[in-house]
């Protein structure tokens, strides 16, 4: 079985798979200086309400944009579950994808990960929104090959920003409008909503929109992260959804490192 890690900057996301299915996922906040003991306790729990053992988990592999958190997930690893982790990006579990782009060492790991896993499922011409703490942008060609794409602040953040900037405006959750597509606010509340909400579904189409025209032919978008739902419930821009995707692409970058160089 095993054990996938996608650690990004607001939380971090540990998912059992058997072949490339998804067993059971559990989500906790980053914190760089938990200790590989902590994440040990924590997970045994979690483990066991499933009904397996730590020793069911044969091999483990880590997707990280926190480089301070890599050692301690190393030492769980290493500690509790015999064996050094494999991390996306390096050997045997390189990527594999071409980067058109001035900085290719500079994109993040999850970024990459999910377009192995979007290249994989879907092929084709591709735009992969990722909703996290930054929502990003990334167009992956026909070839499989990165072109490029956008990073903007995520809508937590950008809400956040607005939230300590003016001191009189309360903190709103960010949730679904359902019937309401109302976008005259009668209260503050209300208007802060429909300016943050429907101010960032405006952004995500106007966007593709513009990526879209860029490319120049026909696009599937692809739409992962933990907001992916709630925006496709209020936009018709997307094409697939799929909140497991960087988990997916660890599956196959894992299992081309257990295939070895001769066999990928």
């Amino acid at each position: 079985m095993l054990l996938a890690c996608d650690v990004g900057n607001t939380n971090i996301v540990f998912a059992l798979l058997e072949g490339r299915e998804t067993r059971a996922r559990w989500r906790i906040a980053t914190d760089a200086r938990r200790t590989a003991d902590e994440y040990a306790v924590w997970l045994m729990q979690l483990f066991t309400l499933e009904g397996l053992q730590f020793g069911d988990v044969d091999t483990m592999i880590i997707s990280t944009v926190v480089p301070r958190a890599r050692h301690n997930l190393t030492v769980l690893g290493e500690k509790y579950f015999g064996g050094t982790p494999l991390f996306a990006g390096e050997h045997p579990a390189s990527f594999g994808i071409t980067a058109d782009v001035d900085e290719p060492q500079s994109l993040g790991a999850d970024r990459a990960v999910n377009m192995v896993a979007a290249f994989d499922r879907f092929q084709g011409d591709q735009i992969i929104v990722d909703f996290g703490t930054a929502t990003t942008f990334d167009v992956l060609d026909f070839s499989g090959a990165y072109k490029g794409g956008i990073i903007a602040p995520g809508i937590n953040l950008s809400l956040d920003a607005l939230v300590s900037a003016a001191a009189k405006l309360p903190r709103i959750a960010i949730e679904s409008p359902g019937d309401d597509r109302s976008v005259i606010g009668k209260n503050t509340e209300s208007q802060m909503h429909i300016g943050v909400f429907w101010g960032y579904v405006a952004m995500i189409e106007g966007l593709v929109a513009r990526l879209r025209a860029e490319v120049g032919r026909p696009v599937k978008v692809v739409a992962t992260g933990g907001l992916a739902v709630l925006f496709d419930e209020c936009s018709d821009i997307f094409d697939e959804i799929d909140v497991d995707l960087t988990i997916r692409g660890l599956a196959i970058l894992a299992a081309r490192a257990d295939m070895g160089p001769d066999e990928t």
